[in-house]
């Protein structure tokens, strides 16, 4: 099968560099374009990261060579490739303007940023949640006035560790939910190197991440009418965001309220049997099993589980019953690999399956 070309838009940064390494030997893709801002422009990619790659594998043969784009020329980006990840960095009204103008050359964008994550017609996608939201694209393409061109973007990084939860146990109508996630410094695009003020610390603020982390499970959650997507009400989630000195994982601390009282072992049979279309269509970046849960006091643990399924999976757990709350829990995700590049990859392989991204 020949491979679709892909581009990939802030391609020097931490989030590009993590797409980069995914991609490496990919089934149905491959990194031909990278384009970033016009001081790394006419570079070789190599040149342009210096020495800045943050990844611990090596940078891959296949892209060192490869000239580095100005992102800002778009037509000449978008008609080297078939589709791209963005993950620039820009203001955010910045992001709009050029994923909207890389949307309108007909060429798909699946957007790490969260710029277009509350655009009415762009889906926020988990894919083993609501695949079903790629309906909406076809309403996005007549507004833009495209044929094939569109944008798709994945949620933040933060929900991971448990919007997947949440949903897995939906039957049970989880209704108030209290997290607090404890954060990576590389979901800032930073490691101990950049950031020497993280070491023995920990900062209790991360711009904007509360309100992320308490309104994107319920567009993940919602529902498709007519040319927009309409958040869903319940549960109610309040969130606090704390950074810590830890360079991949983000764990979350969750208590949760229910209309339906299950047993705990009704909550953690839904959680190992829960599975979604990736795994269905056995999408190549799917995890075998999307969570896993751990029966070990002390787990899950950054060191030992950030990796579960390739950095695709989820950990939990902890899950006992709780004093205020019916049960509480302890969630960890990969904040970069699921969270960021990785979550991205498994939407285009999704994309890719519905038909949404093919062969210009």
């Amino acid at each position: 099968m020949e491979k679709l070309k892909v581009g990939i838009l802030g391609a020097t940064g931490m989030v590009g560099q993590r797409f980069i390494s995914l991609l490496e030997n990919h089934p149905w893709f491959e990194v031909v374009c990278v384009a970033a801002s016009p001081r790394s422009a006419g570079k070789t990619y190599e040149e342009a990261v210096g020495d800045r790659w943050k990844m611990t594998t090596p940078m891959p043969e296949a892209v060192k060579k490869l000239i580095v784009m100005n992102v800002n020329e778009v037509e000449n980006v978008a008609s080297k490739v078939d589709f791209v990840f963005s993950a620039v960095d820009m203001t955010k009204d910045e992001i709009r303007a050029i994923e909207e103008a890389y949307a309108k050359t007909e060429t798909p964008v699946v957007s790490n940023n969260s710029a277009h994550r509350w655009t009415k017609d762009v889906p926020m996608i988990i894919p083993e949640i609501n695949p079903q939201h790629t309906d909406i694209i076809e309403a996005q393409k007549k507004r833009l006035g495209t044929k094939r061109g569109f944008i798709a973007v994945k949620p933040n990084c933060s929900i991971q560790s448990y919007a997947p939860v949440l949903y897995a146990w939906r039957e049970f109508e989880p209704y108030e939910v209290i997290a607090t996630t404890y954060q990576a410094i590389s979901g800032a695009g930073k490691t101990f190197k950049d950031w020497p003020e993280m070491v023995e610390n920990i900062i209790p603020y991360i711009g904007g991440e509360e309100e992320k982390s308490e309104q994107e499970p319920l567009k993940v959650y919602g529902t498709v009418e007519g040319d927009e997507i309409v958040k869903a009400s319940l549960p109610k989630i309040s969130s606090q965001c704390i950074r810590v000195p830890v360079l991949n994982g983000h764990t979350a601390a969750v208590f949760v309220k229910f209309n339906k009282k299950p047993t705990k072992e009704q909550l953690i049979e839904k959680l190992v049997n829960y599975s979604g279309v990736p795994q269905e269509l056995k999408l190549p970046s799917a995890p075998k099993q999307f969570i896993q849960y751990m029966e070990e006091d002390n787990r899950p643990q950054v060191k030992l589980d950030v990796d579960y399924e390739n950095g695709m999976g989820i950990s939990i757990g902890r899950l006992r019953e709780d004093t205020i709350y019916d049960y509480k829990f302890v969630g960890l995700s990969h904040n970069t690999v699921r969270g960021a590049a990785g979550g991205a990859v498994l939407c285009a392989e999704l994309l890719k399956a519905k038909g949404f991204i093919n062969k210009k």
